[in-house]
């Protein structure tokens, strides 16, 4: 009975058609021939691009996304390769697959995206982490992660909190296993109170270094509808400077307001 070609033979297969195909690209120079044996190259080390895709699924990237960017970085590979650099092309698409997986995740797959050391180190904890609480047989202890990892408690502290930057939960989640509610049941009504708040809160923090006579000013102005005059005579001073007052405060809460909000520390 005739046996089929084993993993290694199939391999090595591929591998001297992979290599007579590239010296014969690097000798091509009609357009059309290059394209036809520049498809035959990608489509016989798709295997290849697929596996290393593969590595990357369950980490938070849809899977065809991944499979796509693979192919996509092995086609830059085929058109990369010189083969008089002295390695096989296994050796040199390899790491090209891999950098745009790696890069495809650092560009595309955060929510909020942290600084790279933040996600660098986020990686780290993820498979060190995994070796660590194999040997220990439990979970390992934060102190255990920083001595393992060499890092800073604050930075251990920040990947993780990291984590929910990449992999949001979605709003269909139940929020209570033994509830039917979802997480997006939680959220409030959009209605017009919660833009007011906002507004409110823009403007208690636009507001929130004036004095207790502008104050009083802003007051009897806006709340109580008193007059110019009327605040004038209850301040003893003139309706015009009454006037200067409103105008000074409402143009420093305007530069306030077209300030950057300040990032929560």
């Amino acid at each position: 009975m005739a046996r089929g070609n084993s993993p290694v033979t199939d391999v090595t297969t591929r591998e001297q058609r992979t290599d007579a195909l590239l010296a014969l690209l690097a000798e091509t120079a009609t357009e059309s021939e290059r394209e036809a044996i520049t498809a035959e190259l990608v489509e016989l080390n798709l295997g290849l691009c697929d596996a290393l895709a593969h590595r990357y699924v369950n980490r938070g990237a849809d899977r065809d996304d991944l499979v796509q960017v693979a192919r996509m970085a092995l086609f830059m590979a085929v058109g990369r390769f010189r083969p008089e650099a002295g390695r096989s092309f296994a050796a040199f698409a390899v790491p090209t697959i891999t950098g745009e997986l790696k890069r495809y995740f650092r560009d595309h797959c955060w929510v909020v995206r942290p600084p790279r050391r933040i996600q660098e180190l986020r990686s780290r904890v993820s498979r060190q982490g995994q070796r660590l609480e194999q040997s220990l047989g439990r979970a390992a202890t934060t102190a255990e992660l920083v001595e393992e990892l060499d890092v800073d408690e604050g930075l251990l502290r920040e990947s993780r909190v990291a984590d929910g930057s990449f992999r949001p939960w979605s709003l269909d989640a139940p929020f209570d296993a033994d509830a039917d509610g979802s997480l997006a049941s939680t959220l409030a009504d959009d209605d017009e109170a919660i833009d007011r708040l906002t507004d409110r809160l823009a403007l208690q923090r636009a507001l929130s270094g004036i004095s207790k006579r502008d104050s009083l000013v802003l007051r009897w102005r806006f709340e109580e509808g008193c007059t110019q005059g009327e605040i004038g005579r209850r301040l003893g001073i003139s309706q015009m400077q009454v006037s200067r007052i409103i105008r000074r405060i409402l143009d420093q809460a305007r530069r306030s307001l077209s300030e950057p909000e300040p990032l929560a520390g």
